[in-house]
């Protein structure tokens, strides 16, 4: 499907959400929130509500603001997921999906019981969260610097190589961003992650000679300002998607 014919809807702050519809078939809710470092920094966040595998990754990490980050995102999560589930965020439960490669339980990750689709990616100073009614993928990342643009684009498709290098250098980290979200965000949706090799599948602009997308799948470019690249990916989409900013100060306790 072509995505100049999917229209976002306005990526306005709106309030955090109590309660939430399940999204219907063929929609694509889509919620966004920016986290500055300085914000981040001086957060204070309620880990409560995470599980004790969430906090034990939390702990983890060496910096406080990556450690800021990661409560924040998974608070996001499990805040609007209790929204569409009208239970607590701390009561929000998941488990993970066979892997369609290996057949192993570290495939995409799911609701325990009944529930929406969901993927979660946080990159650079963005969360953004995908819900759907079907498998969904989504994936956020903040533009990286010329030498990694050079070291990671030889893993995507062949035409994906030619597209990100015959960029102009001035852009060509915006090029290799666009075409990694969508890829990530795919893989995501597959279940598979990096475990399906990335060169295997073209997601890219198009042009003569270039391969057509997956079938069956949409892929959508999210909009999310200068110095960052989104997307999102599931089957069928409507004519409409939602793109709803959150205030991250609803967030700090």
């Amino acid at each position: 499907m072509d995505t100049a014919a999917l229209r976002p809807g306005h990526a306005a702050v709106v309030p955090w959400p109590k309660t939430l519809s399940a999204p219907a078939d063929g929609a694509l809710d889509l919620w966004l929130l920016h986290v500055p470092d300085p914000w981040l920094a001086g957060a204070v966040l309620d880990t409560s509500p995470l599980d004790e595998q969430e906090r034990a990754r939390a702990a983890s990490f060496v910096h406080a603001v990556d450690r800021a980050k990661y409560v924040a995102s998974h608070l996001m999560l499990r805040r609007l997921l209790g929204a569409y589930l009208d239970r607590p965020a701390g009561e929000v439960a998941f488990v993970r999906e066979p892997c369609p490669c290996c057949g192993a339980p570290h495939g995409r990750p799911a609701l325990a019981g009944d529930g929406p689709h969901f993927s979660l990616s946080h990159g650079g100073n963005l969360v953004l969260v995908g819900v759907a009614a079907a498998a969904v993928g989504v994936d956020t990342e903040q533009l990286p610097a010329a030498h990694t643009v050079g070291q990671v684009a030889t893993a995507l498709h062949p035409d994906e190589q030619r597209e990100v290098m015959s960029a102009p250098a001035v852009r060509r980290a915006a090029v290799f961003t666009r075409l990694w979200v969508r890829k990530e965000a795919y893989l995501k949706a597959l279940g598979t992650g990096l475990g399906r090799s990335p060169a295997l599948d073209y997601l890219g602009n198009g042009g003569p000679g270039t391969p057509a997308w997956p079938a069956g799948w949409t892929i959508v470019d999210v909009p999310v300002g200068a110095g960052h690249a989104a997307a999102a990916v599931r089957g069928r989409i409507g004519s409409r998607y939602d793109v709803a900013r959150l205030d991250p100060q609803e967030l700090a306790a």
